[in-house]
């Protein structure tokens, strides 16, 4: 009983990281009755109802941030605080991605030799968790995460500065959908936003550039270039635009619609990068960039199958022959895009709870960028866990331990090193490493 009770009682969240600062409370004059000051009850139609409960000077407002580059100033340090040294040195790293060809029983024995301790649970941004990454180096480990209000966050575990390691920047308004550092310049960090802004953040020129702006609504970006100069953005309108960051301006190079219901995320073949799987409603279809045209442009090939909406698709990280899916019918596939058919078949379907509700982030499930044909992904289960599968369905490893107690939806493993991240909703992040 004492083991049960243990199980289902949630540990105390973590006290690391973004110190909350103590609001100021408004005394507010003591409420009466109208019927106790014998005056008669006005009826409300459920329109005063609303602005009664909501005046409209207390509603949030939230404001785009202007264009144009924007300085790297910490939200959480005092002003005139310079960023430092050391995290540059960091992002200035030489660092080359690192495929391995290990068998499942040295991937397993690697995944088993990660742990997780009280000290690697920090509060990295404010909000729920949207997006995170992992910066390459492998010297020491450094995260970065986006949250629902346009917070980036980075965190770089067992460092001095910040609050516990953690440096909170502000370079959007509205949820960071997508983030992903660039592979050629490691000291340069995408991040596409609702609010229609794809910003860069330069640690070297210590600001966020703008590349890439519209009204409102990016969803999700991925590069389609080996050296990260061009990239394709998704929107929640359904369109993708090609943005050449080469080019004067921050607008695109061409813009594309797919789907009038929305593209909920892109990813690019690996080696064939003219080729990008785009989510569409019900559908993930997969296109050759060079035949695009404005409207109604054909896919090469149809992965159907799916009875909900889609989260993500994703090209498997070395080959392109795989595509992994996550879909709100509570299945994650498998596809063979070995050979580019109009409709790739469906290897493995697996059983997966994806119903999240409102207050916590969608989740997706992800290839591991060092190994061809494994992912991670969230679960819902109790105790709370994040799961790692072969693409055949196995499960190969649950990371389960007390110092997870919430939903980790957001998860993401180390392009170099056995190490694993998840964020939640309240903007902590866990990490498992060895």
């Amino acid at each position: 009983a004492r083991e049960d009770l243990h199980q289902t009682t949630r540990p105390k969240p973590s006290q690391r990281g973004l110190r909350s600062q103590p609001a100021l409370k408004e005394v507010l004059p003591p409420r009466k009755s109208l019927r106790l000051q014998n005056k008669p009850v006005e009826k409300m139609t459920p329109l005063k109802e609303f602005t009664a409960l909501f005046p409209h000077d207390d509603m949030p407002r939230v404001f785009k941030k202007p264009a144009g580059p924007l300085l790297m100033n910490p939200l959480n340090q005092d002003e005139g605080f310079k960023l430092p040294p050391q995290l540059l040195e960091l992002c200035s790293e030489d660092t080359k991605e690192r495929k391995r060809n290990l068998d499942l029983k040295e991937y397993i024995s690697a995944l088993k030799s990660m742990k997780i301790t009280e000290d690697n649970v920090v509060k990295v941004v404010k909000d729920r968790v949207f997006s995170a990454a992992f910066h390459p180096c492998s010297s020491s480990l450094l995260l970065a995460a986006g949250d629902k209000w346009g917070k980036v966050g980075l965190w770089n575990l067992g460092a001095e500065w910040g609050d516990d390691g953690v440096l909170l920047f502000e370079p959007h308004s509205r949820p960071v959908g997508c983030m992903a550092f660039s592979r050629v310049h490691p000291t340069q960090l995408f991040s596409a936003s609702y609010d229609g802004s794809l910003r860069c953040m330069d640690v070297e020129k210590a600001v966020f550039d703008d590349v890439y702006d519209i009204d409102d609504g990016l969803k999700t970006f991925a590069f389609m270039s080996h050296d990260c100069s061009t990239l394709l953005v998704g929107s929640w309108f359904g369109e993708v635009a090609i943005v050449d960051r080469r080019t004067p301006g921050n607008s695109h190079e061409s813009l594309h619609s797919l789907n009038p219901k929305a593209v909920r995320s892109v990813s690019v073949h690996p080696l064939q990068m003219q080729y990008f799987a785009a989510a569409e409603g019900r559908t993930v279809s997969i296109y050759d960039s060079r035949y695009l045209k404005k409207t109604k442009s054909k896919a090469v090939s149809h992965l159907h199958g799916h009875a909900l909406a889609i989260t993500s698709a994703y090209f498997s990280p070395w080959t392109g022959n795989r595509v992994l899916t996550s879909c709100m019918d509570n299945h994650i596939r498998v596809y063979d895009t070995s050979s580019l058919t109009a409709e790739p078949s469906l290897l493995k379907s697996i059983s997966h709870d994806m119903h999240t509700g409102r207050w916590l982030s969608k989740i997706s499930a992800v290839w591991d960028p060092k190994q061809e044909d494994c992912f991670v992904v969230g679960s819902m289960k109790r105790p709370r866990r994040v799961e790692v599968f072969h693409e055949s369905g196995r499960l190969l490893h649950s990371f389960m331990d007390e110092n997870v107690g919430t939903v980790l939806s957001v998860t993401a493993f180390h392009p170099t090193r056995n190490a694993l991240l998840g964020g939640n909703s309240s903007g902590r992040m866990h990490v498992f490493y060895s």
